[in-house]
């Protein structure tokens, strides 16, 4: 039997596992197709799994991305923890062992450095720049190349706004470090989508900042959610302020298709 892996936690915020070697039921958790979750220990760590047939790898659907969120945000309510990428599994007990011990020292670094800490995620909607479109692929010599100099030009516009809105933004929340995203949408709006890291006990003042933003940024409509294990930070080294493309999943709630900031899709 598979495993189905959903995070990694320290054993020890577990005590139930404290005298024991095999894996054990995490009362009234229940993972993908109502499978019992279970704490699987492997040496000071501990392994959300559940039970995982290759009948379950042929019906994974958008249902199991929010059950596999569900165990994680569950969990994170408990302890600090590292969430595996959606759709990760293990062939069985030693293959899942192998995996922590040859990356046990990155995995203790991780929990250690996210120690305390939560993900904001916020979306922001704005008007994209006007007379935006794309170029018509039937026109042809000059009139192309004009089209293709103006599409360019619009395209730096909205990198140059996206950044301008992202550092404002950034200025007001004082994240410990970001992930930013950007794409113009059908309807024609431009969306910035901002993951930002911060200490768990500063969610209340994250808030606050929030509000505060929605009523004095009346040229853009937001969205906040959280706070949330570190999905877009947690296989990233350290790096301040700069943006990298999310390395995980973002949560359910954020999985719109992105592009770096400085490729904005016209």
């Amino acid at each position: 039997m598979s495993w189905y892996a959903y995070c990694i936690a320290e054993r020890q915020a577990f005590p139930e596992l404290s005298r024991h070697r095999r894996p054990m039921p995490l009362e009234n958790v229940k993972g993908l197709f109502g499978n019992q979750v279970f704490l699987f220990p492997a040496s000071d760590l501990a392994v959300l799994v559940s039970e995982h047939s290759e009948e379950d790898a042929a019906r994974i659907d958008q249902q199991c991305q929010k059950d596999h969120a569900r165990v994680i945000a569950d969990c994170f309510k408990q302890t600090t923890l590292l969430p595996f990428r959606f759709n990760t599994t293990f062939t069985d007990d030693d293959a899942l062992r192998r995996s922590i011990r040859s990356n046990h020292r990155q995995f203790v670094a991780n929990l250690e450095r996210f120690q305390g800490k939560a993900e904001m995620h916020l979306k922001v909607l704005v008007d994209d720049v006007e007379g935006a479109s794309k170029v018509q692929t039937c026109c042809a010599g000059k009139e192309y190349l004009a089209g293709l100099r103006e599409q360019a030009a619009r395209q730096r516009e909205r990198q140059a706004r996206a950044r301008a809105l992202s550092v404002q933004l950034n200025r007001m929340f004082l994240p410990l470090a970001e992930e930013i995203s950007c794409k113009r949408l059908d309807s024609g709006k431009l969306l910035i989508d901002i993951a930002h890291l911060i200490d768990r006990k500063c969610v209340e003042r994250y808030q606050n900042k929030y509000v505060q933003a929605h009523q004095t940024m009346k040229d853009c409509q937001f969205q906040l959610s959280g706070p949330w294990p570190p999905y877009h930070f947690v296989h990233r080294p350290q790096t301040g302020h700069q943006t990298h493309q999310p390395a995980v999943p973002a949560q359910v709630v954020a999985a719109a298709a992105r592009v770096p900031v400085t490729a904005v899709s016209a």
